[in-house]
């Protein structure tokens, strides 16, 4: 890999949705970074940056760039860049499918082309403390995680637009909350998927529980829903997002053979046996100093430089290969309410046949 020094770097930003004009701004607002320009095909958008319809455009020198067009397009724009030898930051998920995620890989991995892909919530400086207060065993081993992710969407997000098809929560919420668990607990080697019934009368995706195997020995449940007005969440246990109310209010539990924790309050609970109540400690939830996105800025500018990525292309794989499977498995299902109807039935005949 080159080391590109430690000058100020050219930042190209590819993409002009929500997210690409975020990472945009950071880069303006960055002091090791100068803004190349904004590549969209959309030439109508009202950005104070050089415009390109497209990376073949860019003659000038690109030090890194940053990847935030649709999902479906991850793979082909990391190639494209991957050809002109940039190092990149693509938004998360980091592909559309598997096999495009996987040979996106293997060509960085073949060039030696550095690569991060955008789960900002490994950025948050309470998530790290997760990850190393778990690691350095205040709980002992974990054994057993409990996530809740529950929201009610309004209808409008919904209408005129893709998500109206697809806009199952696993690949737009849950796969953030896949990536923490791999993070702070580690791989996930085996999960199971029900699917709960429509609210809202629609084919997508509403309403489930999973359960997951962690290759610790660890196991966990992740109940999602997106039509449930609840205080739990990430978004608003952490006041992450100002579009969403902050309740901040834990929405993760965790149980180890020598403690509790709760996140991301932090709460730490120790104790020895059932007799003995468990003892609350005090803690502090650490808070962020910058936001993430611009943390992860800093962070892809060392990249850049050389810096072993937080997730690069191949890591970010593996988060999206467990979010794929839910999404099949829940696809593949009607809903537990007309299972149950149909079992019920089905044992009624039995019943009456008897």
């Amino acid at each position: 890999m080159a080391n590109r020094g430690s000058h100020v770097k050219q930042i190209l930003v590819v993409g002009g949705g929500l997210i690409g004009i975020r990472h945009l701004e950071a880069v303006k607002a960055h002091p090791e970074c100068s803004l190349v320009g904004l590549a969209d095909p959309d030439m109508s958008l009202d950005t104070a940056a050089p415009r390109f319809a497209y990376m073949s455009e860019v003659d000038a020198r690109v030090d890194g760039v940053i990847i935030a067009t649709p999902t479906h397009l991850h793979a082909a724009h990391g190639m494209e860049a991957a050809a002109r030898g940039w190092p990149m930051l693509i938004e998360k998920p980091v592909a559309g499918n598997l096999e495009q995620a996987r040979e996106l890989a293997k060509v960085l991995q073949d060039r030696e082309i550095a690569s991060l892909v955008g789960h900002h919530r490994r950025y948050h400086r309470v998530v790290q403390q997760l990850k190393s207060c778990l690691a350095s065993g205040r709980i002992g081993d974990v054994v057993t995680v409990q996530v809740i992710w529950a929201m009610r969407k309004p209808d409008a997000y919904f209408q005129g637009n893709w998500r109206t098809q697809d806009g199952s929560p696993v690949m737009i919420n849950l796969v953030h909350d896949i990536d923490i668990l791999r993070f702070a607990i580690g791989e996930i080697v085996q999960t199971t998927a029900l699917r709960g019934r429509s609210k809202r009368g629609v084919a997508r995706v509403e309403t489930g529980v999973i359960a997951l195997g962690f290759e610790t020995g660890a196991v966990g449940t992740l109940a999602f829903s997106d039509v449930t007005p609840s205080p739990w969440g990430f978004e608003a246990g952490t006041g992450e997002n100002p579009n969403i109310g902050a309740t901040h209010q834990d929405m993760m539990w965790i149980t180890g053979t020598k403690g509790a924790m709760s996140f991301p309050s932090m709460t730490l609970w120790q104790g020895e046996y059932w007799r003995q109540a468990a003892t609350k400690l005090s803690t502090c939830a650490e808070k962020n100093v910058k936001a993430p996105l611009d943390a992860q800025l800093d962070h892809f500018v060392k990249v850049i430089d050389g810096a072993e990525p937080m997730i690069d292309v191949a890591d970010a794989t593996k988060t999206l290969e467990v979010a794929l499977s839910l999404e099949a498995e829940l696809a593949g299902q009607s809903g537990v309410g007309n299972v149950q109807s149909e079992c019920s039935h089905d044992e009624n005949l039995r019943k009456g046949r008897a």
